[in-house]
């Protein structure tokens, strides 16, 4: 449908589909930056890409692994950064303790080694209708005797310096309470789950729940979004076809990967060794975009990985729906190619935006509505970007503060 390489203004055509009319978007040749190595930007600078699984458990909670061997075998898996997030519940027998929580930080603390592997401390709060939330970077964790819903954690997380996640989002029946949300901890909670183990959480829940991400940020949360193993097996970062996260990182420290987390500066993804960057108008994946309506101009840059070389896939621009992400475009190119496209935005039809990568041969074994465009199988997702309907990026003092 397109050609290598592409730069194109919109071509607007209706088509049929569960999400509603969209744009097809087509291209003319361009020229494209030379390639680099998978870890090199041919669009960005300043940053490297470092793979991360940032979800795993051991026998310290519901794992069957010893959590002695975790850290070397994520690394030895081929990950720069590596988490260990055990359960943190009411019953000490199954979840985490101060004993093992200590344990925890010791083990990341031995093997870390900054510059080359970063690995992190977390806990993985676990509620069984409300749902599991991950937190990183805080010197305590919190069980349900210290929080026992949502509220109470989010006043917990607010007196520190953690970031957090919503996990699995559609497994459990409440959802979080709905993604209420909380602007005391708008900056801390960075992530929303797409790809945990080997599902697709974009309609996780359908249709009992709208869709998570749709619910996540029609609520406001300003999240970037991660894939996760989930791992609670003994194989740490050695299954193909699980959940990763690529981060774009200044250095690959803690201290870095903090930063890029805050930032949103990631991308989730479920194919080993796939690198995703993507800019809006040149800012980058995470970002705000100091427009109210206009024309905004993507560049994607995708390298799929050997196995994916050469491979028709499937870029969609996703935006606010009630119930399910719109489809407002998408465009067929190469695995391998650098994508631009421009399209218009309006922030009346809502602030965030999305891209999402596709097999279109492939079926999404969890579909959304009949006929959605996303009923593909997805490969990658590009953390949001804001749209901020100023010439400015907006204050900490807005409805939605989005901390750095």
């Amino acid at each position: 449908m397109s050609a290598p390489h592409h730069h194109n203004r919109v071509r607007r055509r209706s088509l049929l589909a569960g999400a509603g009319g969209l744009a097809l978007l087509a291209a003319t040749p361009g020229r494209a930056p030379a390639a680099g190595d998978r870890r090199t930007s041919r669009i960005s600078r300043g940053t490297t890409l470092a793979y991360a699984d940032l979800h795993n458990h051991t026998l310290l909670s519901d794992g069957v692994g010893e959590p002695e061997l975790a850290f070397a075998s994520m690394r030895s898996a081929g990950f720069d950064v590596a988490a260990l997030t055990d359960h943190a519940t009411d019953q000490a027998l199954t979840g985490l303790t101060g004993r093992k929580w200590r344990q925890l930080g010791k083990l990341a603390d031995g093997a870390y080694r900054p510059g080359s592997y970063t690995t992190l401390r977390g806990f993985e709060w676990s509620h069984s209708h409300l749902g599991h939330i991950n937190i990183w970077f805080t010197d305590e964790f919190a069980d349900l005797d210290t929080a026992g819903d949502t509220a109470a954690l989010y006043e917990w997380l607010a007196g520190t310096s953690g970031i957090g996640s919503f996990n699995h989002p559609g497994r459990q029946r409440e959802q979080f309470g709905d993604f209420a949300y909380d602007a005391r901890i708008a900056g801390q909670m960075v992530a929303l789950e797409m790809f945990n183990n080997g599902d697709d959480y974009l309609f996780g829940g359908w249709p009992t729940h709208h869709s998570p991400l749709s619910a996540c940020l029609n609520a406001g949360w300003r999240t970037g979004l991660t894939g996760v193993s989930d791992e609670h097996g003994g194989d740490w970062g050695h299954d193909e076809d699980k959940g990763r996260t690529g981060l774009w990182l200044t250095g690959n420290t803690r201290a870095g990967v903090l930063s890029a987390m805050r930032a949103r500066r990631f991308f989730a993804s479920r194919v080993d060794a796939l690198r995703l960057d993507a800019t809006a108008n040149g800012v980058r994946m995470g970002g705000r975009l100091p427009i109210a309506k206009g024309d905004v101009t993507f560049r994607v840059d995708l390298d799929a990985g050997p196995a994916l070389a050469g491979r028709t896939l499937c870029l969609q621009v996703l935006r606010p729906g009630t119930t399910v992400p719109e489809v407002a475009g998408l465009l067929h190119f190469t695995a391998g190619e650098v994508v631009t496209v421009t399209m218009p935005l309006d922030v009346s039809d809502g602030d965030w935006v999305v891209l999402r990568v596709s097999d279109p041969a492939l079926d999404n074994p969890m579909p959304g509505p009949e006929g959605h465009a996303c009923n593909d199988f997805g490969l990658a997702y590009a953390s949001p970007w804001w749209l901020t309907g100023g010439s400015t990026p907006a204050k900490s003092s807005t409805r939605h503060p989005y901390g750095r």
